[in-house]
C-alpha cells in the first residue's frame, strides 16, 4: 500500500488495543463501518495476531490494516503472515530495517530531530512522534516543520480531538489515536459510544483541514 499517500489523504489512524481479543475484533469492525480508513491493531493485546488476521478475512483486502508495537524481525514477519499492510514501531529498531525487507511501508517511532533523520536513513516510510504530549504537543511539532517542511510527521500518544485539530493545524500529516477515540471497547463494552467518538473525530480532523 501507499502509505504515506493513505496518512495524508485519511490524516487519521486508529490504534485497537485490548485484553479481550474478541472484543477487540469487535472495535475493529465497528471502526471500519464508521469509516476509519486507516486502523492498527497493537501486538500488546491479547492474541493480536490472531486478530488481525481475523479482521482481514472480515474485511477483505482492500482495507489497510496495520501491525503496532512491532519491535523485532520476528514481529515484522509475524505480523506480514497475519496479512498487515503496514507496520507500526514505538522506536527505531530491526524492525525497521525487516519491514524494508519484507517490503512493507512502516510508520516508525521518533522523539528528537536526530531520530528523523536515523529513521529517514533506515528506509522508514513516514515518522511516528512518540509520545506526543510528552514532545511538547503541538508546538514542538510545528518546530519540527521548520528542519523537516516535508517529512509526513503522525503524533501519537495523547491526542484527543481539540489535540487533532491544533497538531493537524501545526502541519501534522495525520494523527494516530489510541484511547481517546477506542476508549474501552477492545476490553468488553460500549460499542455506541465507540461510533459517537469516531464520527466525532471525524469532524474534528475534517475542521482541521478546510
Amino acid at each position: 500500500m501507499e502509505l504515506q499517500a493513505a496518512l495524508a489523504a485519511h490524516r487519521l489512524i486508529a490504534v485497537v488495543r485490548g485484553r479481550d481479543a474478541d472484543a477487540a475484533m469487535r472495535t475493529v469492525l465497528t471502526l471500519a463501518e464508521e469509516g476509519v480508513e486507516l486502523i492498527e491493531i497493537s501486538l500488546t493485546g491479547t492474541d493480536a495476531v490472531s486478530v488481525r488476521a481475523r479482521a482481514r478475512a472480515a474485511l477483505g483486502p482492500a482495507r489497510p490494516l496495520g501491525a503496532a508495537a512491532v519491535l523485532t524481525a520476528d514481529d515484522a514477519h509475524a505480523a506480514q503472515d497475519a496479512g498487515a499492510d503496514f507496520l507500526v514501531t514505538p522506536a527505531l529498531g530491526e524492525a525497521v530495517s525487516a519491514a524494508w525487507d519484507l517490503s512493507l511501508p512502516v510508520l516508525a517511532g521518533v522523539f528528537t530531530p536526530t531520530e528523523i533523520v536515523a529513521a529517514r536513513s533506515l528506509g522508514a516510510t513516514a515518522l511516528k512522534v512518540f509520545p506526543a504530549a510528552q514532545a511538547g504537543g503541538p508546538a514542538y511539532l510545528k518546530a519540527l516543520r521548520g528542519p523537516f517542511p516535508y517529512e509526513p510527521l503522525v503524533p501519537v500518544g495523547g491526542v484527543d480531538e481539540d489535540a487533532a485539530r491544533a497538531y493537524l493545524a501545526a502541519g501534522a500529516t495525520a494523527v494516530g489515536v489510541g484511547s481517546p477515540l477506542v476508549g474501552d471497547p477492545a476490553d468488553g463494552v460500549r460499542l455506541t459510544a465507540l461510533r459517537d467518538r469516531a464520527r466525532a473525530f471525524h469532524a474534528a480532523v475534517g475542521e482541521a483541514v478546510q
